[in-house]
Order: C-alpha cells, then sequence, then structure tokens
C-alpha cells in the first residue's frame, strides 16, 4: 500500500521544481495521490479493513489542505498540478 523508494524517486522526478525537491505541494500532493490510489484499491477487495480507511481518509483530508494552500498562494501552479494528475 505504501510506495516504494523508486516509486517515490520517479514522483519527485516528475513533479519536483529542482532536483531533490521532497517538499513542494506538488510533490507531496502527487505522492498522497499515488497513495489515495493504492488504498483505494486495497479497499475495494478488504471492505473490512478499518485500520486502512482511517488511513485513507487522513491522506485525503491532508491532500485537501495541501491543495487549498496551493489554491491560496499559487493559483497557476494548482491549476497545473490539478490538470496532470486528473483530480
Amino acid at each position: 500500500m505504501s510506495l516504494i523508494t523508486s516509486e517515490k524517486q520517479k514522483l519527485i522526478k516528475e513533479y519536483g521544481l529542482h532536483e531533490g525537491d521532497t517538499g513542494s505541494p506538488e510533490v507531496q500532493i502527487a505522492i498522497l495521490t499515488e497513495e489515495i490510489k493504492r488504498l483505494s484499491e486495497h479497499l475495494k477487495d478488504h471492505k473490512k479493513d478499518n485500520h486502512s480507511r482511517r488511513g485513507l481518509l487522513q491522506k485525503v483530508g491532508k491532500r485537501r489542505r495541501l491543495l487549498q494552500y496551493l489554491e491560496a498562494n499559487e493559483a497557476d501552479r494548482y491549476a497545473d498540478l490539478k490538470k496532470k494528475l486528473s483530480i
């Protein structure tokens, strides 16, 4: 359910603003989006896994807050990211 290092590095390279960029909102949102997709697939098969469901809700909330921050401070970067991630 969690991402392995090589997958995270690929997302960092694709969405990062510069090399080694792990803290920008774009990178964090991209990683959270991928984790949300994986958890959603897991929960389709394991409907009673409430611990993973809680983790999913926490990740969705964190991504929502990061998107709100990005929209308020950098509207053009926000629009580009939403288009790239299809969210």
